[in-house]
């Protein structure tokens, strides 16, 4: 599909995840062409586990990809913490969750990355300021 860095973000893990997410066929298309790893951070790996808590093996199934090496988790929150503070002020309107700000993030840091997401906030965000994000999603 594509050589760049692709940053996962919570909405397509949760509908991979769920088979009746009406993004299922979406996310499952999506993956299938994608080289692993996929890039996180740990607080879309949290607001997954949370959102699929109730769902047969649904917190298992998604620790193991990170076990098997098809997610990685590179960021460390406490070392992007001034960057993130003021991400999250900037976007306080929308308001921007803080595994949204750790993504817009990993899109600076990482070069020709794109983050594979539901959200439209994404099409809003801006990494360095003014630059825009790429985004893989469904139209």
């Amino acid at each position: 599909m594509t050589d760049r860095k692709i940053i996962l973000d919570t909405g397509p893990l949760v509908a991979f995840l769920n088979k009746k997410d009406r993004h299922h066929e979406w996310a499952k298309t999506q993956f299938a062409t994608m080289s692993p790893p996929l890039l996180t951070c740990e607080a879309v790996l949290s607001e997954a586990c949370y959102l699929v808590r109730n769902f047969k093996n649904g917190v298992v199934t998604a620790l193991k990809l990170l076990e098997r090496d098809l997610i990685s988790i590179p960021f460390r929150l406490q070392d992007e913490l001034s960057a993130i503070k003021l991400l999250l002020d900037k976007y306080q309107d929308l308001p921007m969750s803080l595994a949204d700000g750790c993504l817009v993030r990993m899109s600076e840091q990482i070069s020709d990355s794109v983050i594979f997401t539901l959200d439209r906030d994404f099409e809003i965000y801006r990494k360095d300021k003014r630059k825009v994000i790429p985004v893989i999603m469904p139209r």
